[in-house]
């Protein structure tokens, strides 16, 4: 199957920082890959290597097989960018934002009026095409961001957080989009923190840390990485804050998380551990509403490989 990218020991420094380090990997035409990260990992420089708007230090880029440095042009043809701030002009109405977009991208005129009224009835905005986007929404000017990327048919976007800080509506639409295009062949690369979504969005995912590949696959095959670590989730008819702490103190318990009304108790012995917390309920009068054995997530996945720690990291942000 041909490569739709190929990254060949991408690096990039800014001046003695080396932002992104000597990374390799491919992204098959068809799929949608995501590129998770924390903040700085490298993701968004990696993404401005990709599409030329940032110098290669070291290595190659291919899209399609053309090199992104010698053969940019005939590279860019093939690529839609949306960059994760809204690219749009205020003063322009949404219409117009469209037709500058697909001058640039040097759309003829009757391809790009076409283009733009198909993308607009998909985004839902074309009963507000004549206004100026000034008075839109963050959603809303999203969505038309999105659209000006797609305006000239791209077979490769790129997504930078397309969903961060959206409303659930605006969201809901840009995922079914991302889906509806893949299944018209589009390519997708996916840059998110939002790691549920790219669990359930994407083909393979890639997470980067400092600069650094630390694992690319499947979202199914990365958590049997660290399949160690299962839990169990527990609610109570009680709920106070005493109870985290005791939890903490049940044998074969590793860690305990608050999420919501329910607790997660990670273990590597979920037998024995499930043993115990029954033990604990009974002995504390406390009755489990709820209760669910879980295997690790892909945000375990990326917690581990990324080596965050939220407690050190909270007392570091307090001191």
């Amino acid at each position: 199957m041909e490569n739709a990218i190929e990254a060949i020991n991408l690096t990039k420094y800014y001046d003695a920082l080396l932002a992104v380090d000597h990374i390799n990997f491919e992204v098959k035409k068809g799929e949608i890959f995501g590129f998770l990260g924390p903040n700085g990992a490298g993701k968004t420089t990696t993404i401005r290597m990709l599409t030329s708007l940032t110098k290669l230090g070291e290595g190659t880029a291919r899209i399609f097989g053309h090199d992104i440095q010698s053969e940019t042009i005939v590279a860019k043809k093939y690529m839609g960018i949306v960059p994760e701030i809204s690219n749009i002009y205020d003063d322009l109405s949404a219409w117009d934002n469209l037709m500058f977009t697909g001058e640039l991208y040097q759309v003829g005129k009757t391809e790009r009026e076409k283009r733009a009224k198909e993308l607009l009835e998909m985004f839902g905005l074309h009963g507000r095409r004549k206004e100026k986007t000034k008075g839109f929404s963050k959603g809303m000017k999203r969505r038309l961001t999105i659209s000006m990327g797609l305006i000239n048919n791209p077979q490769l976007l790129f997504l930078d957080e397309p969903t961060s800080g959206l409303d659930v509506q605006s969201a809901l639409i840009i995922k079914d989009v991302v889906r509806e295009l893949n299944q018209r062949g589009v390519t997708i690369f996916l840059t998110t923190h939002n790691i549920e979504e790219a669990s359930v969005t994407c083909d393979r995912v890639a997470i980067i840390n400092k600069g650094k590949i630390a694992a690319i696959d499947t979202p199914e095959r990365l958590k049997k990485i660290i399949q160690g670590v299962q839990s169990l989730e527990v609610a109570f008819d009680e709920v106070s804050p005493r109870i985290m702490k005791e939890l903490e103190k049940i044998p074969f318990v590793n860690e305990v998380r608050k999420e919501g009304d329910k607790f997660r108790l990670y273990t590597h012995d979920p037998s024995s551990a499930l043993s115990n917390l029954w033990e604990y309920a009974r002995s504390n009068n406390l009755k489990p509403t709820s209760l669910n054995t879980l295997g690790p997530s892909l945000e375990d996945v990326f917690v581990r490989l990324t080596e965050i720690n939220v407690k050190t990291n909270r007392r570091k942000f307090n001191e």
